[in-house]
């Protein structure tokens, strides 16, 4: 039997990004940049006022000096007009520094008038200024390849007027879900039905990582309804499948998608809920077969599919961040496979308090309601003490910023 850990590294291994496109910078948010950004010019472009005030020479300026005011530099605006000795310009912020100039005085250290302004305070040379180039150089590697894209570099790039953006491609992640007995949202069930929700639970999730899902229906419990529909969706990047994955004689998904070629890679990693899953790959093309129960399909998403999909997708960082926490209640679980065990974490006294979020039986889904974390109880264990530590997986990006 495959265990977690190598299952979970065996599928980071097997996947590469899907590719990189140019968008346009807005488009480019929330993506990973594909290449090193090198700055084509100097930011600041020019020597520059970093405050409504007065250029000066800082020579002629003592405590109590009166300067002749000359001229006059609105932002958007420069002055070839040299600063004269004993002389001043009124300047705004952002305007380039005039000639002959080498300091700003803010406009509150002085007593102005439209003809003159008093100088109250010390002036020194390079007092508010903001020199080009001192924010970024021209030729300097501003941005590297792999990083997320946020307001910071946006900003920067719209600074540069950077209008197409290199970027890793989202990936497009068709989802499959199986079995006679599913309905669409939207249609009554019966007393023997049962609405299809994993298909709208892994989209969102999917949806929520960056990626495109592409919702390919529900493929009843024949061959032909399977390979028509697996088929399709070994089109997309990636497959994912729910349900139809264990061994009965309903379960098709496994047989008919090695029929189709794909290779599995493992089965039944040695995790609980989630036993059934399994992974394989057709060429490039990642595929992921699912356990069917709400809960199971989306833990085992989230500790497989998700971080195949970040990577896919040009992220470097795919796992959730593991911290220590401590368990408020005690747990019991049989020894030979790792169990998620879904939690509620908050923060006391400086460390992370883990409980559970109710009845852990995969039946109950109100449970991922309020699970904000994942504890996981190693397979060699049986019992868990209240106050032991144990790993966390944090669900919630929040938990993370408040450490």
């Amino acid at each position: 039997m495959t265990n977690y850990e190598q299952a979970r590294r065996m599928v980071v291994d097997h996947v590469t990004p899907a590719g990189v496109e140019k968008v346009l910078l807005l488009e480019a948010a929330g993506r990973v940049l594909a290449e090193d950004y090198v700055a084509p010019k100097d930011m600041p472009r020019w020597d520059n006022s970093a405050m409504d005030g007065f250029a000066v020479r800082s020579a002629d300026c003592a405590i109590g000096t009166v300067l002749k005011v000359t001229d006059y530099i609105p932002a958007g605006v420069s002055s070839d007009e040299a600063i004269a000795p004993g002389c001043a310009a009124r300047i705004m912020t952002g305007a380039p520094i005039p000639p002959g100039a080498d300091a700003v005085v803010p406009i509150e250290e002085t007593e102005a008038t439209a003809e003159s302004v008093k100088l109250l305070q010390q002036v020194k040379k390079h007092d508010h200024i903001r020199f080009k180039g001192e924010d970024v150089a021209s030729g300097d590697t501003v941005i590297t390849k792999g990083t997320l894209i946020g307001p910071p570099q946006v900003s920067l790039l719209a600074s540069f007027s950077a209008v197409l953006v290199p970027v890793y491609r989202r990936v497009r992640v068709a989802i499959l879900s199986t079995g006679d007995e599913l309905v669409d949202v939207g249609t009554e069930p019966t007393a023997s039905q049962i609405v299809n929700s994993n298909t709208l639970a892994l989209a969102t999730a999917i949806k929520l990582c960056g990626a495109e899902p592409v919702i390919l229906g529900i493929a009843r419990d024949d061959r032909e309804s399977h390979r028509a529909l697996l088929d399709e969706g070994l089109k997309a990047d990636v497959l994912i499948t729910s349900a139809g994955v264990s061994a009965g004689d309903r379960d098709l998904v496994r047989e008919v998608s090695a029929e189709l070629g794909v290779e599995e890679k493992f089965w039944k990693p040695g995790i609980k809920p989630g036993g059934p899953t399994a992974f394989g790959m057709k060429g490039s093309v990642p595929v992921f077969s699912l356990p069917g129960n709400p809960v199971s399909t989306m833990i085992t998403f989230e500790e497989f599919a998700r971080p195949a999909l970040l990577r896919m997708m040009g992220h470097e960082k795919v796992f959730r961040r593991t911290v220590s926490g401590v368990l408020k209640e005690g747990a019991r679980k049989k020894a030979g496979k790792l169990n998620f065990l879904r939690v509620h974490v908050t923060l006391e006294n400086g460390r992370y308090v883990a409980s559970t979020s109710g009845d852990q039986n995969t039946g109950i889904l109100k449970t991922m309601l309020r699970c904000n974390a994942l504890a996981l109880l190693p397979a060699d264990r049986t019992e868990f003490a209240a106050g032991e530590e144990v790993d966390l997986h944090l669900l919630d990006p929040t938990l993370e910023l408040e450490v």
